[in-house]
């Protein structure tokens, strides 16, 4: 049973430490897919996770905060969909100075609470499961609504690229806006759409950071998480089931620093923290020696600006 517990334990703080980075590579994997390259997510998760914090201090309210991080995230995106696609400007440097100004805007709205705990967003999926329960549904408890948040949200977008009318039209717009624009697709609005949707999941895993994950606010709690959520997008060449399968692998690397103990390991703990990121190097180093396929399932037009004919 103590075994089970222990499997247990570690497989729901895998899904806990993957919901963050769900949300941001799967918002990132949509604008993505449309064209357009953001380099800011980090700043987005950081600027949304501020505002987030904030907005539940002073309201009292998860989903007014919630919603405040969102419209934060979304905020940030269309500043950089407004100097990329209406002034194309360089989406690359963009999208870097996006992060270095999310990184001083979140430092700014977030200073009177650093270090201020909250509550912890309540396991409200599971009601029935009191403080006093058996071991198996303590386990559970820690299972926020934002963990199944995050996975149904997989769900939801492989089927809007795969089956739905606008997912095709933003699919086709990624691999040719010109063609596409032939066509009487609206390029530049499905793009901006689809910028304003990876921003508002960016605030959405900005705010599942300092609401539910590690409840409080810390300037640059996101530790690099923006970009992991990067490179999970390029390693799962654009799939949502493959971003999946990587937020679960980076999840439990994540974690490992905590769990190596509870298995009599013994590893010096600053070399446990750097593996999430080490791992990125590693995957990014194994999927460039791929270079054809990693070419061939990239949007043909990401990263390359577009202005209409007419």
């Amino acid at each position: 049973m103590a075994d089970l517990v222990l499997i247990l334990s570690i497989l729901v703080a895998t899904m806990r430490a993957a919901a963050p980075l769900l949300f941001a590579g799967l918002g990132e994997l949509v604008a993505e897919r449309s064209g357009v390259l953001n380099l800011g997510v980090e700043g987005m998760m950081l600027v949304g996770a501020a505002v987030g914090f904030a907005a539940h201090a002073v309201t009292g309210s998860f989903v007014l905060g919630l919603l405040a991080a969102i419209l934060a995230g979304a905020a940030m995106a269309a500043l950089f969909a407004l100097l990329t696609l209406r002034l194309l400007a360089n989406q690359v440097a963009t999208g870097l100075a996006l992060t270095i100004f999310g990184v001083g805007l979140s430092a700014l709205i977030g200073l009177p609470w650093a270090g201020v705990p909250a509550t912890g967003l309540p396991a409200a999926l599971w009601p029935g499961l009191a403080h006093d329960s058996p071991a198996l549904q303590q386990v559970l408890l820690l299972l926020d609504p934002l963990v199944w948040l995050a996975f149904a949200a997989v769900v939801a977008v492989d089927w809007f690229l795969r089956r739905s009318r606008t997912g095709l039209a933003l699919r086709a717009v990624g691999e040719s806006a010109e063609v596409a624009h032939a066509l009487g697709t609206k390029v530049l609005r499905i793009r901006f759409l689809a910028v304003l949707f990876g921003g508002a999941m960016a605030g959405l895993a900005g705010a599942d950071l300092s609401l539910a994950y590690t409840p409080m606010w810390v300037e640059n709690m996101t530790a690099g998480r923006g970009w992991i959520a990067l490179a999970l997008v390029v390693f799962s060449t654009w799939k949502p089931w493959w971003l999946t399968a990587g937020a679960l692998l980076f999840g439990f690397v994540t974690i490992a620093q905590f769990q190596a103990e509870a298995f009599g390991l013994s590893f010096s703990p600053d070399l446990l923290a750097t593996l999430p990121y080490l791992a990125t190097i590693v995957v990014l180093v194994l999927i460039s020696r791929d270079a054809t396929r990693l070419r061939l399932a990239a949007p043909a037009a990401l990263g390359k600006p577009f202005r209409p004919s007419d």
